[in-house]
């Protein structure tokens, strides 16, 4: 199954890690630094110009882990997780 993280970005079940709120976990510092380091290594991708709520950090198949930075807020994400319906684009 798919999970829609907005834009044109889909990603499957099987490669989420985690789906984090943005501004919650952010408070703490090893989270800012995870996300600088990610953001230094390329790994980042800003699905959004809007207002970023979520990340969800993902391992693909080849082992690389990617982190997503989303617009939708994690609770709608999580909903979308338990619905497979639509979390379809």
């Amino acid at each position: 199954m798919y999970l829609h993280l907005g834009q044109d970005t889909v990603i499957t079940y099987e490669e989420i890690l985690g789906i984090f709120d943005l501004e919650a976990t952010t408070v703490s510092k090893a989270t800012r630094d995870y996300l600088a380091k990610a953001t230094k290594s390329g790994r980042v991708v800003n699905v959004s110009f809007d207002l970023p709520k979520s990340f969800v950090v993902c391992r693909k198949k080849d082992g690389e882990t990617v982190v997503y930075i989303s617009p939708i807020s994690p609770s709608t994400l999580l909903k979308r997780s338990k619905n497979p319906v639509t979390g379809l684009k």
